[in-house]
């Protein structure tokens, strides 16, 4: 198979869609790899790396998705959209339930997407999904931390406080993958952590995890009322696998928290659970809405892309050898788990949660195969 590797051009995006170990596994297979020059370069990875491991460097984009599977890191870009192709794979994040026009250029042009976020696992969790929301769970509160300093718009507030004086409070919405990493790293940093979750057994594992170092809450829109008002900082933390997350902080709440408090919306490349939030960029992460800090980077791990490419990479490459290897039909008719990534086949939505949040008729995978 010819397996392209174009670099990302979303801003400030730094990733690559695989770096040299899974370039020569690839090539090893007898597989043709085409690496666009420069791909790897924010990640730390020079061209030479990737001729060493048998890649055939590539000068244009159009080069690189002249392919049969391409692998990304983020959601192809408007500028992308005349590289697709019928039949083509493009295998990546693809977040189609806040992707209106993105989702319709799949569809009509046929093109056989595979999101990394709907790809599960035997124990019904999100094996490629999760390395990166480990990451923007850690960050969150460290970018929530920096928000909080008066020249960035914030209060003025140290997270951890110092003696005689009181800890920031910090109120996470959701206790999955991002919000158990945002707990923690709340908690390293001496606040006061808050979880608000609906699943009961979550939140009684959440507790043996952290003991006292937290408190849980259940989810219901009278607890959420009254732990946003008073929080300095609050985690968006909530994911609906494959669709929109839900709008748990109402525009109206927003303006009753504390002037200079801090949101930080990790859902918001799924539509965002904040209702205020809309994407940012690294470029310009922040904006402020009736006072209050909102940090809305819809890739936040793409600051730190040494860790993020290698941890990415580690789970993604088993099941893009399975696609280059059997092709992408025998590859999902023999995994069932590889098979719910797949959101988009030859102008039918696959997925049932994109097609409901965006008004598309849903297709099982098992009748187009």
């Amino acid at each position: 198979m010819r397996i392209g590797v174009p670099k990302e051009i979303k801003t400030h995006e730094y990733r690559v869609g695989a770096q040299p170990a899974g370039v020569r596994a690839l090539v090893d297979r007898g597989h043709e790899v085409h690496v666009q020059s420069g791909a790897g370069l924010g990640s730390g990875f020079d061209d030479e790396a990737y001729a060493a491991a048998g890649a055939k460097l590539v000068a244009s984009a159009g080069e690189a998705w002249d392919a049969d599977m391409v692998i990304k890191v983020k959601e192809p870009l408007a500028a992308e959209f005349d590289f697709f192709s019928k039949g083509k794979i493009v295998y990546t994040y693809l977040h189609l339930a806040a992707a209106t026009e993105l989702t319709q250029k799949l569809l009509d042009t046929g093109v056989r997407g595979v999101a990394y976020e709907t790809i599960t696992d035997a124990r019904g969790t999100l094996p490629l999904l999760r390395p990166m929301s480990e990451i923007a769970g850690r960050m969150a509160v460290q970018v929530g931390a920096w928000a909080l300093e008066k020249a960035n718009g914030g209060m003025g507030l140290l997270l951890g406080g110092v003696p005689g004086t009181r800890r920031g409070r910090v109120i996470v919405l959701g206790g999955g993958v991002v919000g158990t990493a945002a707990a923690r790293i709340a908690i390293g940093m001496g606040a006061h952590v808050t979880i608000l979750d609906v699943n009961l057994d979550r939140m009684a594992e959440l507790e043996d995890i952290f003991g006292n170092a937290i408190e849980t809450l259940y989810s219901n829109p009278e607890n959420i009322e009254h732990m946003v008002r008073t929080a300095d900082m609050v985690v968006g933390a909530v994911l609906i696998p494959g669709g929109a997350a839900p709008k748990l902080v109402t525009r109206e709440l927003i303006g009753k928290m504390q002037p200079g408090s801090v949101v930080v919306d990790v859902a918001v490349d799924q539509g965002g659970c904040i209702e205020t939030c809309k994407p940012t960029t690294h470029d310009a992460p922040t904006f402020i809405v009736d006072d209050v800090v909102h940090y809305c980077v819809a890739n936040m791990p793409g600051a730190v892309p040494r860790t993020s490419t290698y941890a990415l990479t580690n789970a993604t490459l088993r099941h893009a050898l399975a696609l280059a290897d059997k092709g992408i039909v025998e590859a999902v008719r023999g995994d069932i788990h590889l098979a719910r990534g797949v959101n988009t086949w030859d102008g039918a939505c696959t997925n049932a949660a994109v097609a409901k949040d965006l008004g598309h008729e849903f297709t099982p995978l098992e009748k187009l195969l």
